[in-house]
């Protein structure tokens, strides 16, 4: 909880505590798996990331711990015990905050430079009465040494005023504690004989402290090292409103007075971290839409974390530990064995996704950027290397499945945070749009030669994160045979084509080589494009006019083919294939604009499909889109109906028309249906926490707002539809990206009445001084009143909502080119 490490992991410093009632010291956060959930696994504690700098000069966070005996038992035996039709149950249902029970922990973090971390760690009663608190830093080695035989070993030992942390690779840093704590030590090495019932090496166990400091078991821990793992313990009972600050320093190099302007350092990084972000503040944006945006990008900054996965090491083992089981090289990820990750990731959730996921990833890089362009710039690099990146081509996943399919979204990415670079650089780095533009060539080569099943410019990705949102489970094989033409996973395609092209312009104004890539990314555009209206070149088409919404199309195993009229995220993704061409672009570009204008004299069919490249918009731009304006108006007529996809809270993933009209397919006598569920959905069909139908999702809300932005670049202010559906008030596609952007940042900020939405219902949550200021950045949202579901600590994507917050002159230069 509250941790930090080198860059490696090798070395660690982090808090644990006890209430004296516990039977488990507290190290690290509580959750229920996917078995125990009703819902799937979830994290059920209570905490927020407040601040943090990109340097993390200055981190801070809070943890609520309750005073009580924390209730274990009862959170796994209660939400076991609920069905899916149930709500889940949380830490915040079982009482233990009631009446205050309960310590603020505030845990804090300021260097005085790279390798000098200063910790304050402040736990607040804030209850009535006096309570018993025990705060115990842990400083530790990772254990490394015993996956080899005969591999050197750290050290840790007591010295006459500090602790010294010994490392082979990492050299010797200090670790001063204020007062004279008592100090423990004991090897950071599994219990064997608790877990396995067998004694392996002497000595104190990594669990020896826990059960000195609980069990008051004295020989479980010892008083001098050397040892891999060491604790320093403070205790005391402060009084109601009281508090017990507990001050350490981890450092290079000896200090006579180590807390000598400890609290002047902390008052600096705090102060540097309030400049930091006044930078990104707009005069008109209240108090609160800043400590929103500050806190979205603390909780992406915080879940920054080491990942290390050898796949051939795993399925070979350690020299030094037993073999393991024959089936690893047969089961999960048995395809990857160049994958070799050793690098600090930006993570969904420190708890529930403790690992990297590519198109989280790309998301999480469009908010990063805004304060650290280089890391965000580094981590899509990082993707793409040869030790991530499969020789075929394919981008890994997610570690329980690095072979499934995400959408193609890295080159928007790359795209977008070049752009935001670019604009806070003042200069644009051509290198890396090169370097991840080369690599995305194998990617969008993968695509086409994997997933485009019948080679007709139609594609098949799976579930491609939409999970359950259809009848089928799109990622397992179909019960009727054959396969779905996808309408998002060709949409993609579109989608990924036009950034490819986007990007071969850029770097062909330094290299016209490029302009040939353009051209292949254009016409291939084009067929795709052609292909959703005539698949295989037929009268059959993703676009149902009959129903006016794009709609996989199931193909049977005989050829014959019929629409799966399912109003979902799916029929809107067409919307993300958009781009402007600038005239004075394409005057810089003649090879690529011969061609193009060759190109579509060639094929006049084509262009009048899917652009008004005859009917040239503002400022005599042409547009490239998926939609003329027939199709894109009826899809935003369905969009912004409030009974169908617009909740005040953004765009829900299913229509709500499916909660009384549900969709229902029949086969083998059997009836599939799918209908709209506000929140979790109440059938397991899809396991683990993949079982939504109707919540908002924020990555595709992001992207239907900047895609509406580039439509009205194109079209102007004259060009308005009506918002909401039947509202009688028009506007700009603009004015609806800002009506939908507002609706979904409206989630986070308090409304009228002081409450914010994404709390629910629940009156502490909502009304609490103590609780309501601590925003949790959910994995979606109710479709219905916006309250926050899922993984309830996953900022990652939901970290999009610092972007949505930006302030409008910076996103409207942000948005050029």
């Amino acid at each position: 909880i509250g941790g930090v490490c080198d860059e490696r992991q090798l070395r660690c410093l982090a808090p644990a505590f006890w209430n004296g009632r516990d039977p488990i010291l507290k190290e690290r956060l509580f959750g229920l798996t996917g078995r125990e959930g009703n819902h799937g696994e979830d994290v059920k504690e209570f905490y927020g990331y407040l601040d943090s700098t990109p340097t993390h000069s200055y981190m801070r966070m809070v943890y609520k711990y309750p005073q009580e005996e924390f209730p274990y038992r009862r959170l796994v035996e209660e939400n076991r015990r609920r069905n899916r039709y149930e709500r889940e149950f949380e830490l915040i249902d079982t009482g233990v905050f009631d009446r205050d029970r309960y310590f603020d922990i505030f845990v804090e973090y300021a260097k005085a430079d790279p390798e000098d971390i200063l910790l304050r760690i402040t736990a607040l009663n804030r209850g009535a009465e006096p309570a018993e608190i025990h705060l115990i830093p842990h400083l530790w080695f990772r254990n490394t040494w015993s996956w080899e035989t005969a591999a050197p070993r750290p050290s840790l030992d007591r010295r006459a005023n500090h602790l010294s942390a010994s490392h082979p690779d990492l050299g010797t840093m200090l670790l001063y504690a204020e007062g004279a704590p008592e100090i423990l030590f004991c090897e950071n090495e599994t219990n064997t004989a608790r877990l396995f019932s067998f004694s392996g090496s002497p000595g104190p166990r990594k669990d020896g402290i826990h059960d000195y400091v609980v069990r008051g078991r004295t020989e479980a821990v010892r008083t001098r090292g050397p040892a891999t793992k060491a604790a320093v313990r403070y205790e005391d009972r402060p009084a109601g409103g009281e508090s017990l600050v507990v001050r350490l320093r981890l450092r290079r190099g000896a200090l006579d007075e180590p807390f000598a302007g400890f609290e002047e350092c902390f008052e600096t990084r705090r102060r540097e971290a309030d400049d930091f972000y006044a930078e990104l503040r707009d005069p008109a944006e209240s108090d609160d839409a800043r400590a929103v945006r500050r806190q979205a990008l603390a909780g992406m900054l915080w879940s920054k974390q080491f990942y290390h996965f050898d796949v051939a090491r795993w399925m070979e083992g350690d020299p030094a530990q037993p073999t393991p089981p024959a089936q690893r090289r047969t089961g999960r990820n048995w395809g990857w064995e160049h994958l070799n990750a050793a690098d600090v990731i930006s993570m969904p959730d420190k708890w529930e996704f403790p690992w990297f996921a590519a198109w989280d990833l790309a998301f999480h890089c469009i908010p990063l950027a805004l304060v650290d362009p280089e890391f965000a710039k580094q981590q899509l690099v990082l993707l793409t290397r040869e030790w991530y990146t499969h020789p075929n081509g394919q981008l890994p996943a997610y570690e329980w499945a690095f072979g499934d399919v995400n959408p193609p979204v890295h080159a928007w990415a790359a795209w977008r945070v070049y752009k935001i670079d670019r604009k806070q650089n003042g200069r644009p780095d051509h290198a890396f749009l090169e370097r991840v533009f080369h690599k995305m060539l194998l990617n969008f080569t993968w695509w086409v030669n994997r997933k485009d099943q019948d080679n007709r410019n139609i594609f098949q990705g799976g579930f491609l994160g939409l999970d359950n949102i259809g009848v089928f489970d799109r990622s397992a094989s179909l019960p009727t045979g054959g396969h779905l033409d996808q309408a998002d996973g060709t949409s993609w395609m579109a989608m990924f084509a036009l950034n490819m092209m986007r990007i071969a312009l850029e770097l062909a104004e330094r290299n016209p080589v490029y302009q040939d890539l353009a051209t292949k990314f254009f016409e291939h555009f084009l067929y795709i494009a052609d292909a959703m209206i005539h698949i295989g070149g037929g009268d059959l088409s993703l676009w149902d006019e009959e129903d006016r919404f794009f709609h996989d199309v199931l193909r049977f195993p005989d050829g014959s083919r019929v629409p799966l009229r399912v109003r979902s995220m799916v029929g809107l993704t067409p919307l993300f294939a958009v781009e402007i061409l600038e005239p004075a672009l394409l005057d810089r570009v003649p090879e690529f604009k011969e061609r193009l204008e060759w190109f579509l004299n060639y094929r006049p069919d084509l262009a009048r499909l899917v652009s008004r490249w005859y009917e040239p918009g503002v400022g005599k731009r042409r547009l490239l889109s998926l939609l003329r304006g027939h199709r894109m108006k009826c899809l935003l007529r369905r969009m912004l109906d409030e009974n169908e996809f617009l909740s005040d809270y953004g765009i829900r993933s299913m229509s709500k028309h499916h909660e009384r009209h549900p969709y229902r397919f029949h086969h083998a006598g059997c009836t599939l249906v799918a209908d709209y569920q506000p929140a979790e959905s109440n059938t397991d069909l899809f396991g683990g926490n993949s079982n939504w139908r109707g919540p908002v999702w924020f990555p595709l809300n992001f992207l239907i707002v900047e895609s509406l932005r580039r439509f009205h670049h194109y079209y102007g202010d004259d060009f308005k539809v009506e918002c909401p559906t039947g509202s009688g008030r028009y506007t700009t596609l603009e004015g609806v990206a800002d009506e939908l952007a507002s609706r979904l940042v409206r989630i986070f900020l308090r409304d009228e009445r002081g409450s914010r939405p994404v709390f629910g219902a629940h009156p502490k949550l909502r009304s609490d001084p103590h609780f309501r200021d601590i925003i949790p950045f959910h994995e979606y949202f109710h479709g219905d009143h916006g309250e926050g579901l899922g993984a309830a600590h996953q900022t990652g994507w939901t970290g999009l909502a610092a972007k949505l917050l930006q302030p409008a002159a910076d996103r409207a230069r942000d948005n050029q080119g």
